[in-house]
């Protein structure tokens, strides 16, 4: 990886960021001491190096804490302090207080990922201390829960990549959306186009407006179990491919900071899988990067043609017929599998990404310069699935044609980077 040159964001980040702390009405005074005041988290702003280039991601093997926490004594023990543990909902999400996370031990650590797993998220109020801990410490934390995954087209701060930002200020935003949309966001779980997507996902704000930028999640989980068991039975049978194709074009036309580290790939997945340490079952299919149905017709699985075009050429966006469309309906419309998570200062949101989906919920007010930066530390955690993986595809930086279709069962890479350790995988399963 060459880190020599750096490409920032955009000229209209000025050089010391400031916070309104005021509002309209508050007079010159107020927007005075808001423009002197510097940005307190500068150093984490996006950068998007063009010259850094990754090879494909290898298969690893991994072993999730939460596992580990089974055989302790009190599973929940990290939260003996806790002052109060509510429910959001009988089936996802838990708000806690009064838990420190920068201070959980490696046995906290395996007991607050076996929590993630069985409630599928968890809101953590008071985080200062985890929050000022700096982006050391949080590659520190996010190791302990697995291995790290650097975003392919994100922007990071400077000198650490495995950080992923989602970052807007007062004149734009640098976000993977579709501003000619009514809802330039839509239900997705992170990278899932990935061989091995990423499992507990630790998310939080370094600034923010008042109200708004709220975060809703769905539980897979839930959502399978309201289903028939005829039709589960049948979704069983199914795989289904999921792409970054879409993602790595949106940033090659220019937008998003035009970074691309890895060539994009698209892998098959199960459309349901099973969770490596609760056992719970859960649908795997999300709009944005769900492509289609392995082995059916484009009617019966569903592609269409969007008119949004970043390449010159019309791209598959979403799948919208009959299997795949009744399910993004589903997930969309499903208030009773849903979980609301309300931002406020400090808060740190933790869950697990193989049993949800998520989407941001547009209505970030930006103020004069004001900036509102959220940083997502991932980690990507092994769900290994028999035959789960058939196929992926290798796409290069055009998009005219392809470097390689490879179809080694059951992983495949595109380089001879990968191929030994492609072979010990293979003599593993």
């Amino acid at each position: 990886m060459s880190t020599q040159t750096i490409t920032q964001v955009t000229e209209s980040i000025p050089a010391v960021l400031s916070l309104r702390t005021g509002t309209e009405n508050n007079g010159q005074e107020a927007k005075q001491s808001s423009q002197d005041e510097p940005y307190r988290y500068a150093h984490l702003l996006p950068v998007f190096p063009r010259d850094e280039h990754y090879p494909p991601l290898t298969p690893f093997d991994h072993v999730d804490p939460g596992a580990r926490a089974l055989g302790h004594a009190n599973p929940r023990a990290f939260l003996d302090n806790a002052t109060s543990v509510i429910e959001l909902t009988p089936h996802l999400g838990t708000e806690v207080h009064g838990v420190n996370l920068a201070a959980l031990d490696s046995d906290g650590r395996d007991e607050l990922a076996l929590f993630i797993a069985q409630r599928g998220l968890a809101v953590f109020r008071n985080q200062q201390d985890f929050i000022d801990s700096g982006p050391d410490f949080y590659l520190e934390w996010g190791r302990h829960f697995g291995r790290l995954h650097i975003h392919p087209t994100s922007g990071h701060p400077d000198g650490y990549p495995e950080l992923h930002l989602v970052y807007r200020d007062a004149n734009t935003t640098f976000n993977f959306e579709v501003n000619d949309s009514l809802t330039p966001t839509v239900w997705h779980s992170d990278v899932s186009y990935e061989l091995q997507p990423p499992g507990l996902t630790t998310f939080f704000l370094l600034a923010q407006p008042s109200s708004g930028g709220d975060t809703l999640f769905t539980s897979q989980v839930s959502a399978l179990k309201r289903l028939s068991p005829q039709f589960v039975a049948f979704l069983k049978t199914l795989k289904a491919v999921h792409s970054g194709v879409e993602q790595a074009d949106f940033s090659r036309s220019g937008r998003r900071g035009g970074a691309i580290r890895r060539d994009p790939v698209e892998y098959i997945h199960p459309v349901v899988r099973r969770h490596p340490v609760t056992g719970e079952e859960a649908l795997f299919v999300n709009r944005q990067f769900t492509k289609r149905i392995v082995g059916l017709k484009r009617e019966e699985s569903g592609t269409y043609q969007s008119k949004e075009t970043f390449t010159g050429k019309p791209l598959i966006l979403a799948t919208t017929e009959t299997i795949l469309k009744f399910l993004y309906d589903y997930i969309d419309k499903s208030p009773d599998n849903q979980a609301r998570a309300k931002w406020a200062p400090n808060t740190v949101v933790i869950w697990d990404n193989r049993v949800t989906a998520h989407v941001r919920l547009s209505t970030v007010i930006t103020y004069n310069q004001a900036t509102h930066v959220i940083i997502a530390v991932c980690y990507y955690r092994l769900c290994r699935f028999q035959g789960e993986t058939t196929r992926c595809t290798h796409y290069a930086s055009s998009r005219k044609t392809h470097t390689r279709s490879c179809r080694t069962r059951p992983i495949c890479m595109s380089r001879k980077a990968g191929l030994k350790s492609m072979r010990k995988w293979r003599e593993r399963m």
